[in-house]
């Protein structure tokens, strides 16, 4: 298959409530989609940066330059046999991991809908569904907070995930805690904190949480290995793991127990797969992490989850979650904590092009020349 054309879209779509974590804020949510055509078929994928570089150091419109300039040119005219072997075309771009992700996974989408395949049977998975957790940011007050914990395990959601930072930690969970004893919870710190922190998270150890989610700087696994030491509680790495190499890296050093595996962070579906080829191998647990993705990255987080490896609920829950609208059709939902994984080709869900136009700020076609 001849890839003919690739087009472009920042999306802006508004939250339901703003999500806070621990070094930002977000109220509007600007992703970037990829089109890629060929032979009469489409191929969806989205990058999703965040809109600052508070969580990385893409944003949307890093990505949009190095799609737009770099990654479009290296495929257009190119021919799809597989995605391993398109993804060579663009080996020599140094980061950029969210940009490559929306690329990637517009390929494998539309690779899946040139063979009538779902793309979880592409990947290897073998799940008819997925288990379903939520992430909440920090809240305001200790009581919206707990409305929404409420609200959530009443839906069925199988984990809940809380925000924390310095001064929004220890008694926020004590309270959760002392009011849901039984919860599946962990804590996300997104490099919130430093080893001279160590005397406060080791309270976090009282509260039996499934994990602690990146508490120390993104690119330190040497001091994540000294903090683990001194907890009893499983660190998961997050932003540290962007390859195959980090994760073995980490893994040497003791820096964590568990591994979030995130198609953007890692640089699509295929690094995503390695990494959970790698941790399935020696048998070290991992998650699918989300980033607040619209129907499109979405949809390719449930394919990946589907594979053997994912065995703890991820963030990979109902659109409603966090947005009042989407641009996939149906909707995902969650039910009873628990997504189908579709059986339909590619991703599995439609693009509504409605959606699509009335949420678009920007947009470009890119054809060969």
């Amino acid at each position: 298959m001849r890839i003919e054309q690739i087009e472009l879209r920042i999306v802006a779509i508004p939250m339901v409530r703003t999500f806070t974590i621990s070094s930002s804020s977000i109220d509007v949510a600007h992703h970037l989609i990829v089109a890629v055509r060929g032979e009469g078929l489409s191929g969806y994928g989205e990058s999703a940066s965040t809109n600052g570089p508070f969580y990385c150091g893409e944003t949307v419109e890093t990505c949009w330059h190095v799609l737009r300039d770099f990654l479009a040119p290296s495929v257009i005219g190119a021919d799809l046999e597989s995605v391993e072997q398109l993804s060579e075309r663009w080996g020599k771009i140094k980061g950029n991991r969210f940009a490559v992700a929306g690329m990637e996974m517009a390929c494998w989408d539309l690779l899946a809908r040139s063979q009538g395949k779902p793309l979880s049977e592409l990947l290897g998975g073998t799940r008819t569904e997925i288990l379903s957790g939520v992430s909440l940011g920090i809240q305001p007050d200790t009581g919206a907070l707990m409305e929404l914990i409420g609200r959530f395990i009443g839906e069925g959601y199988r984990r809940i995930k809380l925000k924390i930072a310095p001064g929004k930690d220890v008694e926020v969970l004590r309270q959760v805690r002392s009011r849901w004893p039984d919860v599946a919870l962990t804590a996300d710190a997104n490099s919130a904190y430093c080893l001279d922190d160590a005397e406060t998270l080791k309270q976090l150890d009282q509260f039996n949480l499934a994990m602690i989610e990146q508490p120390l700087a993104h690119d330190d696994l040497i001091e994540h290995a000294k903090l683990q030491e001194q907890l009893q509680t499983p660190i998961c790495l997050d932003e540290s793991i962007l390859s195959v190499r980090h994760a073995r890296h980490a893994l040497e050093l003791g820096a964590c127990r568990i591994i979030n595996i995130k198609v953007s962070r890692l640089g699509g579906l295929g690094p995503a797969r390695k990494v959970h080829d790698f941790c399935l191998k020696r048998k070290l647990p991992v998650w699918c992490g989300g980033m607040n993705e619209f129907g499109v990255g979405r949809a390719a987080n449930i394919a990946i989850a589907s594979l053997p490896g994912f065995t703890l609920p991820g963030d990979v829950c109902g659109f409603d979650k966090d947005y009042g609208d989407d641009i996939v059709s149906p909707y995902i939902c969650a039910r009873d904590g628990a997504i189908e994984v579709p059986c339909r080709p590619g991703l599995g869900y439609e693009i509504d092009q409605a959606k699509l136009d009335k949420y678009t700020v920007r947009k470009e076609l890119l054809e060969e020349k």
